[in-house]
């Protein structure tokens, strides 16, 4: 998890859009949502984020191919601490671990 999250920054996440679109709704929360198609809005109290994504090429390393995933976000009306309070919760649910 990062300690700051600016109003616009892309991700490059190793996921499917399949895997993507299941962990979305327990990623945003209790935050109104609208899902369209590569693309989401979502309500956070007086402001907003705006997800677009798209599916790249995969990355290969020898004989492993892992999926890519491109999302860029966009926030708007939210100061450094509502961006970090949303981001937080959102990387638990999005991040994968190993070990």
């Amino acid at each position: 998890m990062q300690s700051f999250y600016p109003e616009r920054f892309e991700r490059e996440m190793a996921c499917t859009e399949v895997e993507w679109l299941r962990w979305l709704p327990a990623a945003i929360g209790e935050h109104h949502w609208k899902l369209q198609e590569h693309s989401a809005g979502v309500r956070i109290g007086d402001g907003a984020l705006g997800l677009k994504w798209q599916v790249a090429e995969p990355r290969v390393i020898g004989l492993v191919r892992l999926p890519r995933f491109l999302v860029s976000f966009r926030f708007a009306g939210l100061d450094d601490a509502q961006r970090y309070a949303f981001m937080k919760r959102f990387d638990l649910y999005t991040q994968r671990g190993g070990g």
